[in-house]
């Protein structure tokens, strides 16, 4: 059985000439009406770790399925966050880029932490005040003592509390190889090492830290999703896309770790009580608390 054009010309899904109403079987046209009514409701399979979920996204204006091989627009081009595109945004940090790039929580925007232009171009694309430091993110728990003052830490706290959705705010250090222009005037900084293997593998090729901050103009929502910021596209050479986040938008523990033997909580964010219960574990006393 085939379907005349006029009756597909009045079903959305088929309501292009690219397909050949004239000799569209029964069983494709019920294929293709199935997965027209699927899409309606905003079904998407996405994998998050090992994980199969499915997630409703009906705010999300580019999905990863519609953007698998890359989507230029006007307001920008969107990659897919997979490791096929991980030298490409290597290459646009490295000429002094900022990107865009999902984490554990948020969005990002994210350029090389040594490039003092690129970290200007961050503070103007958000209309941030330059009193207001930015965060670092590194691949690997190791690299932290590269950038900031890890010896006086209890042996195993950093690996138990990175990966995952924490800022650690350490003194930078006498070693820290940090351009002093970074946070200019501040001795201490906050270390990412999110649970997020794209941007990961991004800083590890780099072979530097990634200044990181939220994809949002100051003081406005945080994003989830790259729909969120879709008015700041245009100002990063790439916005690479993972989807809906699903953490919300609290955005990380941000946790002081600058004096020996204490903590300090500056931002709850997604997991304080995971975060607070790792360092007790490892002995360290909650700054100001009673004792």
């Amino acid at each position: 059985m085939n379907i005349p054009a006029r009756v597909a010309a009045t079903l959305p899904l088929l309501a292009s000439p690219l397909l050949p109403f004239s000799s569209l079987s029964l069983q494709s046209f019920c294929s293709l009406i199935s997965h027209h009514r699927v899409r309606k409701l905003g079904l998407v399979p996405t994998v998050q770790g090992r994980r199969l979920r499915l997630c409703v996204e009906e705010k999300m204006a580019w999905s990863l399925e519609k953007c698998d091989a890359g989507v230029e627009t006007e307001l920008g081009v969107v990659r897919p966050a997979t490791g096929a595109h991980t030298e490409e945004a290597v290459e646009a940090l490295r000429a002094g880029k900022v990107i865009a790039v999902p984490t554990d929580t948020l969005y990002g925007f994210a350029c090389d932490a040594c490039s003092l232009e690129a970290v200007n171009r961050i503070y103007e694309i958000k209309g941030r005040k330059h009193t207001s430091p930015l965060a670092i993110c590194v691949g690997d728990v190791p690299d932290l003592k590269r950038f900031a003052a890890t010896e006086h830490l209890p042996h195993g706290l950093l690996e138990n509390l990175l990966p995952g959705p924490v800022t650690l705010v350490l003194n930078r250090g006498e070693s820290s190889i940090l351009e002093k222009s970074l946070n200019s005037g501040l001795d201490s900084i906050g270390v990412r090492v999110p649970d997020c293997n794209f941007i990961r593998d991004i800083a590890r090729r780099l072979g530097s830290a990634l200044a990181l901050t939220s994809a949002n103009l100051s003081g406005q929502p945080s994003s989830v999703s790259i729909k969120d910021f879709e008015n700041l596209w245009e100002h990063c050479a790439y916005v690479y896309n993972g989807g809906v986040l699903p953490s919300g938008r609290a955005g990380s523990t941000v946790v002081d770790l600058t004096r020996l033997g204490k903590y300090k909580i500056l931002r709850p964010g997604s997991a304080k009580e995971e975060t607070v219960a790792i360092l007790e574990m490892h002995s360290l006393e909650e700054e100001g608390a009673a004792t």
